[in-house]
C-alpha cells in the first residue's frame, strides 16, 4: 500500500473500534438496566441499544411521515435509521465497513482465513449473484410488510403493543436464552465468514441490502484515471468485494463499502480517488463525515427531546415481569 493513503485504514480502523467500544459499551449499559429492573431497581435505559432495533426504526419512519410527529416509544430507532440511511446517500456503503460491529467483525474472520489458508474463497459468479439476491429477497419481504401492508391505525397499534415496547429486551433473552438451533446457526455464519470474505454482510444481511441500494445513488464514488492506471488488478485483488475496480471508470456497486483498500494498494497517487461529485474525498474528511452525520443526529434527539423513550418504570418492571406471558404480548 502507498504510503501516503494508507492511512485510511488507520482512519477505518479508528472508526471501528470507537462504534464497536460503544456498542460494547450499551450493551452492559442495557444488561445493567434489564437487572436493575428484575430485581426493582431503577436504572437509566439506554437509548443506544435501538440501534439495533432497524424495523422498530422503519416502522417508526413510515408512522411519522404519516402522523406528522416521531413516536415515543423508541424514537432513537428511527433517528439512528435516518443517520444510516443518510451515510449510505452521501458517502456509499461506508456504515458497513466504517461503523458496523458486525462488518467489523467479519472483516477480520476473512483476514484469519487468508492467513490460515492462504486465501479466501471466490465464490463463482454464477452461484455469487443468486446468493447476494438474498439478502434483497429478505429485505423486500420487510418492505412490502411494512410500507405497503402496514396502514396508519396498524402502525400505530404496533408501535405502541407490548410487544414492541419489550422488543429490546427479548432481543437480549434471544442470546441469553439461545437455543440450540439458533447457536449453531450463527456458528454456522461465524465459521463460513473465515474462508468466504463477509459471507454474512454480502450474502444475508437485509441492512446492508437497503444501505447499498441507496448507496447507488450516492454522489460519492471511487473514480480511475485510465490515463495513470498500468492495469495491475491490484485494486480487483485486493477489493473485499470482488468488485473488478480496474475494468472501471466509475465504481457504482452496490457493494462498494468505501474501504478505500482499491485506493491504497494502487501503487501509481492519484490513479484512484475517492470524488464526492467533483471533489476529492480524503480519510480524513471522510471519518469527519461518518462522525458528523452520528453525531447530529444522536445530538439533536438529544436537544429536542426525542431521544429516550417514554416509558415509566413502572411499566418496565410490568413488562420484564410477564416477559415470559404469551398472553400479554398478544393481547
Amino acid at each position: 500500500m502507498n504510503n501516503k493513503s494508507g492511512q485510511a485504514q488507520k482512519f477505518r480502523l479508528i472508526s471501528q473500534i470507537f462504534f464497536t467500544v460503544i456498542s460494547l459499551y450499551t450493551g452492559w449499559l442495557f444488561i445493567t438496566f434489564v437487572n436493575s429492573m428484575k430485581n426493582g431497581n431503577y436504572f437509566q435505559r439506554p437509548a443506544g441499544v435501538e440501534a439495533f432495533l432497524p424495523l422498530s426504526g422503519l416502522i417508526g419512519l413510515k408512522h411519522w411521515i404519516l402522523s406528522g410527529h416521531l413516536n415515543s416509544i423508541h424514537p432513537a430507532a428511527t433517528l439512528y435509521l435516518l443517520a444510516f440511511l443518510l451515510m449510505a446517500l452521501l458517502l456509499k456503503k461506508g456504515f458497513c465497513s466504517w461503523v458496523c460491529p458486525f462488518g467489523f467483525l467479519s472483516e477480520y474472520l476473512w483476514k484469519l482465513g487468508k492467513k490460515i489458508f492462504g486465501k479466501n474463497i471466490t465464490i463463482p459468479k454464477f452461484l455469487d449473484i443468486p446468493l447476494r439476491g438474498i439478502k434483497y429477497f429478505v429485505l423486500l419481504f420487510f418492505l412490502w410488510a411494512i410500507l405497503v401492508n402496514m396502514g396508519y391505525s396498524d402502525l400505530t397499534y404496533f408501535i405502541y403493543s407490548p410487544y414492541n415496547k419489550a422488543v429490546d429486551i427479548r432481543m437480549l433473552l434471544f442470546f441469553e436464552r439461545i437455543s440450540t438451533f439458533s447457536f449453531f446457526t450463527i456458528l454456522s455464519f461465524v465459521l463460513l465468514s473465515i474462508p468466504i470474505k463477509n459471507f454474512w454482510c454480502r450474502y444475508l444481511c437485509p441492512y446492508g441490502a437497503l444501505l447499498g441500494f441507496i448507496s447507488i445513488f450516492s454522489p460519492m464514488k471511487v473514480k480511475r484515471n485510465t490515463h495513470k492506471c498500468t492495469n495491475c488488478k491490484l485494486c480487483t485483488y485486493e477489493c473485499p468485494a470482488n468488485i473488478e475496480v480496474h475494468n472501471l471508470k466509475t465504481v457504482r456497486s452496490d457493494e462498494c463499502n468505501a474501504c478505500f483498500r482499491c485506493i491504497d494498494t494502487c501503487p501509481i497517487n492519484d490513479t484512484l480517488t475517492m470524488k464526492l461529485g467533483k471533489k476529492k474525498i480524503s480519510p480524513l474528511l471522510y471519518i469527519i463525515l461518518i462522525f458528523s452525520i452520528f453525531l447530529g443526529f444522536l445530538l439533536g434527539g438529544k436537544v429536542t427531546g426525542h431521544w429516550q423513550n417514554s416509558i415509566k418504570p413502572k411499566e418496565y418492571h410490568k413488562i420484564i415481569k410477564n416477559i415470559d406471558s404469551p398472553k400479554y404480548f398478544h393481547r
